[in-house]
């Protein structure tokens, strides 16, 4: 549940962000066009427009571009991007709080062992947090049962943790199809409205093809940067997933070895 609202209320202050970058853009393009004639008295030098170019920043320029692409086309692909960042970003920070130094846990499981017995060795592994120490825990809890009930309550409870370590990438795999998708949709009905307007001006030329070209072009461009920046973030996760799994499957060898050597110098 907690993920949950904080995926949402960083999706609602991005969302709020963009509304009010486009908003502001709205006033000052207004604000540009009511001091336009004042403005045609003054003769302006090459000069004078190269630096108003250059005092564009960047953000002024995607705003721009998310306006010339079309809101009703831009929007989707926008809100789609920032669920899906959400997502990742809550899956990132997730999966490195769960990594443990599992050398560190097992030297310390391995003394609590030596000093308290499987008592002592559970505190250890309650009070360390990670996937890996609660495998260790379920697995201590069956020591009493013997060194197979052990194995197999690691090996149950590890396809557990992959679980919930694995949840919430679908969502990411689906903004990344979601995202060039949308972006595709935008150029498919950009085409159809150049096309339109050819037929009902009976010719073909640049000024009545250049509309429907830049929403075309712009929509498919948004798109295809939702899929890679948010395909970059997914496998990052996928990596560190499998760096996870492999940490828990050799720690879990090491803990079933630790505990042999404990039973046998009893």
């Amino acid at each position: 549940m907690k993920k949950l609202v904080t995926i949402l209320a960083f999706f609602g202050v991005l969302a709020f962000g963009a509304s009010k970058a486009l908003a502001q853009a709205d006033s000052t393009q207004a604000a540009t066009e009511a001091a336009a004639p004042a403005a045609s008295s003054v003769t302006e030098t090459p000069a004078t427009d190269a630096a108003a170019a250059e005092e564009q920043s960047f953000h002024q320029v995607l705003k721009q571009k998310f306006i010339d692409g079309g809101p009703p086309f831009m929007w989707p692909i926008l809100i789609v991007f920032i669920l899906g960042l959400a997502i990742a970003i809550e899956r990132i920070i997730t999966l490195n709080m769960a990594t443990t130094n599992t050398k560190k846990l097992l030297s310390q499981i391995e003394d609590a062992l030596a000093k308290g017995g499987v008592e002592a060795a559970k505190d250890v592994t309650k009070n360390t947090r990670g996937p890996v120490a609660s495998i260790f825990t379920q697995g201590l809890m069956r020591s009493g049962e013997g060194v197979d009930m052990v194995e197999k309550s690691i090996v149950s409870y590890g396809g557990v943790e992959m679980g919930r370590l694995e949840s919430g990438l679908i969502w990411i795999s689906l903004c990344i199809s979601l995202g060039p998708m949308l972006g595709f949709f935008g150029t498919v009905v950009g085409m159809v409205d150049a096309f339109e307007a050819i037929e009902a001006a009976g010719d073909i030329s640049p000024s009545i093809v250049a509309g429907g070209m830049k929403v075309a072009l712009i929509t498919t461009v948004g798109g295809l940067i939702v899929g890679m920046v948010l395909q970059v973030l997914y496998n990052y996760c996928v990596s560190k997933i499998d760096s996870l799994v492999n940490r828990m499957e050799d720690a879990s060898i090491s803990l079933i070895d630790i505990l042999v050597k404990h039973k046998l110098s009893k």
